[in-house]
């Protein structure tokens, strides 16, 4: 639902928004790594993005096509978004202060939200990143993998998603069920 909104809107604002949410959804990054991203940590192909992750450890993490395809589409406005500043802006996410904002983007997901009938105080760029990690683990992801993918240090940070990942399963509610379900 999320998602699908995300994909109606419209020109430079639409592409970025869908790009946005494609990114944080398939890649399961922090907001601030979202939005702190440079250009260059797209590889040539946008198959990866280098993720520069807490305490300044880097992280290669693929991209899927529907992230590819929201990153094209997107990188044909950017300069839109960079006007303000030199056409040489080192931010996948140019704004006029530099880069987006966390809360910027805050603004706009809860904006996505509202668009697609969720209730907005359930959904945050955190909801995400649980919701990457669960449809992993549900997927059969084993739990080094997601870890790495995460970027956390310890891997007891990531069995926390195991649980998220068997509630979800049996049916408990939680802000992960207004996400669309993985694909199997």
């Amino acid at each position: 639902e999320l998602l699908a909104a995300s994909r109606k809107g419209e020109g430079a604002d639409g592409a970025r928004q869908y790009a946005l949410l494609e990114v944080l959804y398939a890649t399961g990054m922090r907001v601030s790594e979202l939005v702190g991203l440079k250009l260059s940590a797209l590889s040539r192909d946008r198959r990866f993005v280098t993720i520069a992750g807490k305490g300044g450890k880097e992280r290669l993490v693929p991209l899927g096509d529907p992230a590819r395809a929201a990153l094209s589409r997107y990188l044909r406005h950017r300069d839109w978004f960079a006007r303000k500043r030199a056409a040489n802006n080192p931010w996948l996410f140019p704004s006029r202060g530099g880069h987006l904002t966390r809360q910027r983007f805050g603004q706009i997901l809860k904006k996505l939200a509202f668009e697609a009938g969720l209730d907005a105080s359930q959904v945050s760029p955190h909801v995400l990143r649980h919701a990457f990690a669960t449809h992993l683990i549900e997927v059969g992801v084993d739990l080094p993998t997601v870890q790495r993918l995460l970027g956390h240090g310890h891997i007891g940070t990531t069995m926390r998603y195991v649980h998220l990942a068997r509630t979800r399963l049996t049916g408990t509610t939680s802000p992960l069920e207004l996400l669309d379900p993985p694909k199997r």
